[in-house]
């Protein structure tokens, strides 16, 4: 016999209350385990693809961890060095971007830039305030990073949880189908794909977009000669994750650093605009449809939303885990709509009204 539903309430309620319990007083030392499950999830198609082309699990999981070490060196060696020099010389150059503004502006509008007024008062003080506080923010975020992800959790702990995971990944999801409620297996079941279809649709789907246009933004302006032009591809390849911000972002950046490096050379201006126009053409017409589909249940401003909330209550733990609560919470709000437009709450009268006729 079932447990009513006022029980069941209860104790799944109670679950959830100790999950966030857990989340808020332990999210430091959690945070190797969600990070290194990502990982996982993330990978778990790959390993899938190997498998179904004559690898075992284990001969598979070793490539993977292999490739991985090639792609993790060759960052370390080639790519994160130049992020970080650029990204300090941009936070450098600032003042001087904005006094080179100001005499822009001086020069073709002179009435909107008196002495007195609010946009001369703010583009005098713009670029000392980002030279100083910019890189106070820089070292206060990489202070925070090194305390909270110390080299042993993320050059050890992260990898091992990650390979061990993605080794054992079908085993653990067939022990948790084992210990599903038996009068509620089939829907809970049901619910998880769809969870599934969510997450692997925006996470995996949008991580590889974003990974692809990040690396077609940064190389690209690269080519052109734009100076921090890696620091903009970083920053729109990440920003990509919530559509059209980074295009948005990225683009209004690199056009803005262009009018300043190449000004007069309209060429190169152009060719900084056309990059991030053939970038949102890309993403739009065919990164995006085929990588991670027309729907996947995630409203941009639902999913802003659930970063917020969950990262002003539980820190960066709350932001890793707020797209798969996000994800979840939407599937069961549907689940939940679907069963309403199915009771006599919604349907009223005109429920009897057809039952009677039936009969």
């Amino acid at each position: 016999m079932a447990l009513p539903v006022r029980e069941q309430l209860k104790y799944w309620g109670i679950a959830a209350a100790v999950f966030f319990l857990l989340l808020y007083a332990l999210g430091d030392q959690l945070l190797p385990f969600f990070l290194g499950a990502a990982i996982a999830y993330f990978l778990d198609p790959v390993a899938d693809w190997l498998e179904a082309h004559g690898c075992s699990r284990g001969v598979a999981t070793g490539l993977i961890t292999v490739s991985a070490i090639i792609i993790f060196v060759l960052l370390v060696l080639l790519v994160i060095p130049s992020l970080v020099q650029q990204s300090v010389q941009l936070f450098n150059a600032a003042p001087q971007i904005a006094r080179d503004a100001a005499t822009f502006l001086t020069e073709r509008f002179p009435s909107l830039l008196d002495e007195n007024s609010t946009v001369h008062q703010t583009l005098s003080t713009l670029g000392q305030t980002i030279s100083e506080r910019g890189g106070d923010l820089l070292n206060s975020a990489l202070t925070s990073a090194a305390s909270l992800l110390n080299i042993v959790v993320l050059f050890v702990i992260v990898p091992v949880v990650a390979v061990y995971m993605l080794l054992d990944w079908d085993r653990m999801v067939a022990r948790i189908d084992a210990l599903l409620p038996l009068d509620h297996a089939p829907v809970i079941r049901r619910l998880a794909h769809e969870v599934d279809q969510t997450l692997a649709g925006f996470i995996r789907g949008m991580g590889t977009v974003c990974l692809i246009l990040g690396t077609y933004y940064a190389v690209a302006l690269m080519l052109v000669g734009l100076q921090f032009g890696l620091v903009v591809g970083f920053v729109a390849g990440l920003l990509t994750f919530i559509p059209y911000v980074g295009a948005l972002v990225g683009g209004a950046l690199a056009i803005g650093l262009a009018l300043f490096q190449f000004w007069g050379e309209w060429g190169w201006i152009a060719a900084v605009a056309i990059i991030f126009m053939i970038g949102q053409m890309a993403e739009g017409n065919f990164l995006t449809p085929k990588l991670v589909g027309e729907s996947v249940g995630l409203h941009p401003v639902w999913l802003i939303l659930a970063l917020t909330v969950f990262g002003a209550l539980f820190g960066f733990v709350g932001m890793l885990v707020a797209v798969p609560l996000a994800a979840a919470i939407g599937v069961f709000v549907r689940f939940i709509a679907e069963k309403y437009k199915d009771s006599r709450l919604y349907k009223g009268l005109e429920a009897d009204a057809e039952v009677e006729t039936e009969d």
